[in-house]
């Protein structure tokens, strides 16, 4: 082909090279496509992660808290061990109730040659547990461990006893507490486990022990806190509190006394434990009539908390602290008593709420619900300390057949509303 030919051909433009554009992994969604369709973005994967992470902060902020806790408890216990169980002998249980068998098995079973002596009066239940290691009259159903014994000799009981446990019932004790005084080593540490007040008197277990034994300077110390005697059989956890003014002779009575189910807090509040713990025992009764009358759980939670705030205002008067009632002694105590079937308290308050009459009911008990007598007292307290205490004054008025269980709510509720103290 010629150049002129050439030129008169028609051109066809070079094609341009083609742009290869990058292409994106994550594809648009589809118009229909659901928010839960759509992919995170980084910053709501940040906000998923942060949980996450929140989450295993703060479960290894409670696991170092815990540890602590634990390294605490073990270098306490190093640091406070004490050769008190090493270098006690001897323990005598006065009265063979189910708390006193109780606190016996307990003690026994710490230390195998521990003498553990329990004073009765009933010579069969003497027999039955000297024979075959079983109370015949409280708590048959549990086997008692081999170093308890039993004898009705005063003598015999209290001869080289390193300390004593007190569980003869308040109203009782003061006679029978004379009738052993010249048996009774001046230092002998008394644990009292009787909880009430002495009807004519007004004393406390503080005040009745060193003056029926003729001794102001016996050392005295209060064991309380919420503890049923057959939970304590079972070996159940249970928490209770010992208060003496004494300190060492306290912290020492823990140590006799802790295991791997009992926990002991000390105290020196002998003031608070003994109030509370006598108080509870009128107020449970209380409880029980409520449940018996069937006035609803509205009615138990207002009467309870009513019954609380008598037991702080007379205890505070009479000098005790407010944290205390607050504790083992107070408020923990007054929820098992309150609250449980297993309490005689309550119970003897129920059937009064049902309609039955106390004579009736006491006469088919074999133990004693201490509440009864207390809630005697109650009205000469309230007067010596210019107190009102309408809940446990009205259970004292229906134990004497003064007022009936129904009349009493009527009165309740219609007491003056005022400003809650």
């Amino acid at each position: 082909m010629t150049a002129a030919a050439a030129t008169f051909l028609p051109l066809t433009p070079t094609p341009a090279p083609r742009t290869r554009l990058p292409i994106s992994r994550h594809r648009p969604p589809p118009i229909c496509a659901s928010a839960a369709d759509t992919p995170p973005t980084d910053a709501e994967s940040d906000e998923e992660e942060a949980p996450r992470n929140g989450r295993k902060d703060r479960r290894r902020v409670v696991r170092i808290a815990w540890e602590k806790l634990v390294r605490w408890s073990r270098s306490w216990r190093r640091r406070n061990r004490s050769d008190v169980l090493q270098t006690t002998r001897k323990v005598v249980v006065l009265g063979g109730g189910s708390f006193g068998t109780a606190m016996a098995a307990q003690v026994a079973a710490k230390k195998a040659d521990l003498e553990v002596s329990m004073l009765l009066r009933d010579d069969l239940v003497c027999r039955s547990i000297n024979h075959h290691h079983v109370n015949c009259k409280y708590l048959s159903q549990y086997r008692l461990p081999e170093n308890v014994v039993a004898t009705t000799s005063a003598s015999d009981a209290l001869a080289g006893a390193d300390f004593c446990f007190h569980a003869v019932p308040v109203q009782f004790s003061s006679s029978f507490l004379e009738s052993i005084s010249t048996h009774v080593d001046p230092k002998l540490p008394f644990i009292s486990l009787s909880k009430g007040l002495e009807l004519n008197t007004l004393r406390t277990m503080s005040q009745i022990i060193p003056r029926a034994l003729g001794n102001p300077r016996q050392p005295f110390i209060v064991l309380s806190g919420p503890s049923f005697a057959v939970e304590m059989m079972d070996k159940l956890p249970t928490a209770m509190v010992v208060a003496s003014k004494d300190k060492k002779l306290a912290s020492a009575v823990q140590q006799l006394l802790a295991s791997s189910n009992l926990r002991i807090s000390t105290s020196s509040d002998v003031t608070g434990v003994e109030i509370a713990g006598a108080l509870k025992n009128v107020l449970a009764i209380a409880a029980g009539i409520v449940e018996g009358m069937h006035l609803g759980n509205n009615c138990m939670a207002a009467l309870v908390a009513q019954g609380c705030s008598e037991i702080r205002w007379l205890a505070t008067k009479m000098g005790a602290k407010p944290t205390t009632l607050a504790g083992l002694s107070g408020s923990g105590d007054i929820m098992l008593t309150c609250f449980v079937n297993l309490s005689r308290n309550r119970n003897v308050g129920l059937r009064l709420g049902s309609g039955e009459k106390l004579d009736e009911i006491l006469n088919s008990m074999n133990q004693v619900a201490e509440g009864v007598s207390t809630a005697g007292a109650v009205i000469a307290l309230a007067q010596k300390y210019n107190v009102k205490l309408p809940v446990l004054t009205a259970v004292a008025r229906i134990i004497d057949n003064e007022l009936t269980p129904k009349r009493a709510v009527m009165e309740l509720m219609n007491l003056p509303q005022v400003e809650e103290v």
